[in-house]
């Protein structure tokens, strides 16, 4: 989100969406609600972050949601922290201050909860090598991503967040390799993002990558039944996967 309005993302490009009007257009959050486990929103200002105005809009957002919201983008204080948990977000996703800011991060899980705290990283393949950046994404922090993730840990993050820059927007597939690389060494769950496309992807994400979850901002994944087919597909490969009876929840209404 970037003051008010949607966006897409592409190699970290934006792009234009529409606006919270979009939104309850186009998404029918009754039937997302049973399609996804989290709903994750980033307030992706280039310049100074507007965190109040995000707030507005989030809480906008979360009239209509039923389902967890992580939230995150420009949060420096405790007092952000609180003026997003109080627009309705669950979870806070924090990516520059794990870098710049690590007792912050820690203030933060001593006052939420580890539970609460995201740490998101996002990065670059150089050959064999990675770099992860901060800042959206244009400042490099010097680290790989393994180096990364074992910084978030020691501040007792809760989770992580992994975006391939690269693959970002691409609709190409998940980076793969790093994925289950970083599965194999993260001793916190795992969402991996950037790629998806298609929905073998999301399966691609779990069984190969051993993600423990997978995101995407795909158009085609939000509009009419993208999300529940995609959920449908995981389902039937035999991912373990919630389902409900939605016919029996509409019968309340």
């Amino acid at each position: 989100m970037q003051n008010g309005v949607y966006m897409l993302s592409r190699n970290f490009s934006l792009q234009s969406v529409g606006n919270i009007d979009w939104i309850r257009e186009c998404y029918n959050f009754d039937a997302i609600a049973f399609s996804i486990d989290e709903l994750i929103v980033f307030n992706v200002e280039r310049e100074k972050k507007d965190v109040k105005e995000f707030s507005r809009n989030l809480i906008e957002l979360s009239k209509r949601c039923f389902m967890p919201i992580a939230a995150g983008g420009g949060i420096r204080s405790i007092e952000d922290a609180y003026m997003i948990l109080d627009a309705g977000a669950d979870k806070l996703v924090i990516n520059t201050p794990v870098i710049t800011n690590p007792e912050l991060v820690i203030s933060f899980i001593k006052t939420f909860g580890s539970q609460c705290i995201v740490a998101s990283i996002d990065y670059k393949k150089h050959d064999r090598h990675t770099e992860t950046f901060i800042h959206d994404g244009s400042h490099s922090t010097g680290l790989t991503v393994e180096e990364h993730v074992k910084k978030a840990e020691r501040l007792n993050c809760g989770e992580i967040y992994l975006t391939s820059m690269d693959n970002d927007g691409t609709g190409e597939g998940l980076d793969l390799d790093i994925i289950k690389k970083i599965s194999e060494v993260s001793m916190v769950p795992l969402i991996a993002s950037g790629g998806i496309g298609k929905f073998n992807h999301f399966t691609d994400g779990i069984l190969q990558g051993k993600a423990d979850a997978v995101s995407t901002a795909n158009l085609f994944n939000f509009i009419e039944d993208g999300l529940t087919d995609a959920r449908s597909t995981m389902q039937k490969c035999s991912i373990d996967m919630a389902s409900w009876d939605i016919d029996f929840f509409k019968s309340f209404k």
